[in-house]
């Protein structure tokens, strides 16, 4: 069973950077994608940014030109650099991971880390 633990999350003022961690358990190539999502109360959970096995991204419009995603292969883990943040962005960021095999399809979810920016 593949585990994702994430890391770094906090309170900071708006202008400021968090940057989040998520350590899998296995190599990071096993997955057809590696992402980060978030979620608020009442409101379902959101693609934030991801990255492909072959390192092709994509972000959330509202995260564009803010947030960047990167990982480090050999430690088999996935980084959120959060720039520029704004008290929408206060969230519980998850990471995910996921992979076809087989022709079934595996999602893997990290148990969240709480982001709070402060006006």
């Amino acid at each position: 069973q593949v585990q994702l633990v994430e890391s770094g999350g906090g309170l900071v003022q708006a202008g400021g950077s968090l940057r989040l961690s998520c350590a899998a358990s296995a190599s990071i190539f096993r997955f057809d994608a590696m992402g980060w999502y978030r979620q608020v109360p009442g409101k379902q959970r959101e693609l934030v940014a991801s990255m492909t096995s072959t390192g092709f991204t994509n972000y959330a419009d509202s995260v564009k030109g803010r947030f960047t995603i990167s990982r480090d292969i050999p430690k088999n883990t996935v980084f959120l650099q959060m720039n520029s943040l704004k008290p929408e962005d206060t969230a519980v960021y998850y990471c995910n991971a996921d992979k076809t095999v087989g022709g079934g399809r595996y999602v893997y979810w990290g148990q969240g880390t709480q982001a709070t920016v402060s006006s």
